[in-house]
C-alpha cells in the first residue's frame, strides 16, 4: 500500500510560478500510474494532469494544458507539478493520487491511494 505527501502549496501571485512535490512510501513507485487532481471551495474534485507508470504520455486538464507540467522521478519516488503563470481560478486544495496499473486516468474513482492535498492560492 502506498502513502502519498503532497508539499509545496503557498500564496502566490498572479502569473507566477509554483511546483508542487508529492513523495510516496510504501510501495513500488514504479507499478503505480499518478495523477494530480484539485478542488476548490464549493466545488467537485476535478483533474488536473497524469503520467503513465513509465512516466511517458502524460496528459492534462483541456484548459491546464500549456500551463502545467507533471513528471516523475523514479529515484526519489516522487511525482511533481510544475505551474506557471497562475491565475485566481487555480486557487485550490491540491491532491496527489496513485493507481496500479500502466494507464492513468481522469476518474478520481479510478484512484486507490490519495494524498491529504495541499493548498494552493493565487492572489494579489
Amino acid at each position: 500500500q502506498v502513502q502519498l505527501v503532497e508539499s509545496g502549496g503557498e500564496l502566490v501571485q498572479p502569473g507566477g510560478r509554483l511546483t508542487l512535490s508529492c513523495a510516496a512510501s510504501g510501495g513500488a513507485f514504479g507499478l503505480y500510474a499518478m495523477a494530480w487532481f484539485r478542488q476548490a471551495p464549493g466545488k467537485e474534485r476535478e483533474f488536473a494532469a497524469a503520467i503513465t507508470l513509465k512516466g511517458g504520455a502524460p496528459y492534462y486538464q483541456g484548459s491546464l494544458k500549456g500551463r502545467f507540467t507533471i513528471s516523475r522521478d523514479s529515484a526519489t519516488n516522487t511525482v511533481y507539478l510544475q505551474m506557471d503563470n497562475l491565475k485566481p481560478e487555480d486557487t485550490a486544495v491540491y491532491y496527489c493520487a496513485a493507481t496500479p496499473g500502466p494507464a492513468a486516468t481522469m476518474m478520481v474513482s479510478d484512484y486507490d491511494y490519495w494524498g491529504q492535498g495541499t493548498q494552493v492560492t493565487v492572489s494579489s
